[in-house]
């Protein structure tokens, strides 16, 4: 398990990375670090607060969930 210093998932945006990691809200918010890592448990807690599911599904800070979104998934009618 790695873990770093971050902001709780509820607070404001408070990355302490150069740059700055992208927001919760943002549209590339998965770019953002990995702070705590369970691979063994299929989940990662990113800088912004949002829980990352090996997936592709997200849980957002405001309890939003995502649902898995492979990038296999875009070109499908």
């Amino acid at each position: 398990m790695t873990t770093m210093t971050a902001s709780r998932p509820g607070s404001a945006h408070a990355c302490h990375h150069h740059p700055c990691c992208p927001g919760a809200a943002a549209s590339d918010r998965d770019a953002a670090l990995i702070v705590v890592a369970h691979p063994e448990q299929g989940w990662s807690l990113l800088c912004n607060g949002i829980v990352l599911f090996d997936d592709t599904g997200e849980l957002l800070p405001d309890g939003q969930a995502i649902a898995p979104h492979r990038p296999t998934d875009r070109g499908a009618a």
